[in-house]
């Protein structure tokens, strides 16, 4: 069974504008199916996973790009980064929109390569695994705490309560999980750890112990929805802060992890400027933290965490699905005062408060933070030419559980979690 992912259309622009379309992401997220499904029965499809193929590739790359003339899908082309030099003196001679569709998931490996051998040639999209729109059969845009366009999804979206939430949470967004319903969970992401570990992780000259690294996941997994604290993440899992900083680079890269920075701004005192970690996809966050079921764990000490780790890779998911790059921050200042989410875009700041509750309150106390942020624009002389510049504050939200999309006041809303 085929999930249709709503980044096809970003996919298809790509390729209608740069020679070549680049498609990076975790493994096993879904990005050969989709492009198998959007090629156009002339398009060759080879993958480097075969050993033979790979070593063909490595050894004459010129001769295998006769063999497999464009327009062609070449899968997992990491193995065989000789490649990238004769594509790019190919496409400099045809100039061809299209002709080479490339996938990859050791984009710390692969990136490097690709920005000095096909910059401005290569137009990249980061994949991830599937959103709870899209296994529910919905394609919305970006989330944005813009009222009429929530409103339009509350129309078209079927509630879901806790329970049905958390069992999303536990299962995570593979599409294989989905595909077929008799996968078992623990063994796929012990497949998949296994997988990742022995073949993306092995050959980097940064993780020299392998079980170490893996501790290092589990860890992280454990703190996921908290700031990045390099010291205590060292002293855990017994290696040095350098070492550490390095293999939390290496997850980010591997498209497992996102890094949200910290929000600043001038008329903001205090700010603490750690990024805040979280796991994109919490089946596996959820394995690695060994919850035996979604009832489990949403009665344990992590719902909060989990949740929190849910909406933000939600709302995450629904800018890369986009090709944009998710304008996303937190707030946290050396008062703890703290605010779960923050959408820049357009000079407005939208807060984001993330409660497992129904209608939590004081949820949206800290909001008042961002006050000195308006009340600076509203000093400035509006005769500076500057105006148009500054920064508002725009509609608040928070993201729980209620039975509708509910005002808080006149300028929040409680927002429920499974329209985002």
């Amino acid at each position: 069974m085929y999930i249709e992912r709503t980044i096809e259309p970003t996919i298809k622009k790509i390729s209608e504008t740069f020679p070549v379309l680049i498609v990076t992401g975790p493994r096993q997220v879904g990005k050969t199916t989709l492009l198998t499904r959007l090629a156009d029965p002339n398009r060759k499809i080879v993958s480097l996973d075969n050993p033979t193929i790979r070593a063909f590739a490595r050894s004459d790359p010129e001769m295998f790009l006769q063999r497999y003339a464009p327009p062609v899908l070449i899968d997992e082309v990491q193995y065989a980064p000789e490649l990238l030099d004769y594509i790019k003196g190919y496409v400099d001679r045809k100039k061809t929109c299209g002709d080479f569709w490339l996938t990859g998931s050791q984009t710390f490996h692969m990136m490097k390569k690709v920005t000095e051998s096909l910059a401005g040639r290569a137009g990249i999209v980061k994949m991830q695994g599937l959103s709870n729109s899209e296994i529910r059969g919905k394609h919305f845009a970006p989330f944005q705490v813009d009222i009429p366009e929530l409103m339009n999804r509350m129309s078209d979206t079927e509630p879901m309560n806790i329970i049905q939430i958390f069992s999303r949470i536990y299962k995570g967004a593979m599409p294989r999980l989905y595909e077929n319903e008799n996968v078992d969970k623990e063994q796929y992401y012990e497949s998949y750890l296994e997988t990742y570990i022995s073949r993306d992780i092995k050959d980097l000259t940064q993780v020299a112990d392998e079980l170490s690294f893996l501790n290092f996941m589990t860890v992280v997994a454990a703190r996921t929805a908290t700031n990045v604290n390099y010291e205590a993440l060292a002293g855990e899992v017994g290696v040095s802060a350098p070492t550490v900083k390095q293999w939390m680079s290496i997850l980010v890269s591997s498209g497992l992890v996102a890094l949200i920075p910290a929000f600043s701004n001038n008329a903001l005192k205090r700010v603490i400027k750690a990024p805040r970690m979280y796991f994109l996809d919490t089946g596996l966050c959820s394995h690695l933290t060994r919850w035996s079921s979604a009832e489990v764990m949403e009665r344990g000490a992590m719902d909060g965490q989990f949740f929190e780790t849910w909406v933000v890779s939600e709302i995450y998911k629904s800018y890369i699905n986009a090709g944009k790059n998710p304008p996303l921050y937190f707030y946290r200042d050396s008062n703890k005062k703290e605010i779960d989410l923050i959408i820049y875009q357009d000079g407005i700041v939208s807060p984001v408060e993330i409660k497992k509750g129904s209608a939590p309150k004081d949820a949206v106390k800290n909001f008042s933070v961002l006050n000195p942020i308006e009340e600076e624009a509203a000093s400035e002389d509006v005769f500076s030419g500057t105006a148009h510049l500054k920064t508002k504050v725009g509609t608040g939200a928070v993201v729980c559980m209620p039975p509708d999309l509910i005002p808080v006041d006149r300028k929040n809303w409680y927002v429920p979690a499974w329209i985002i």
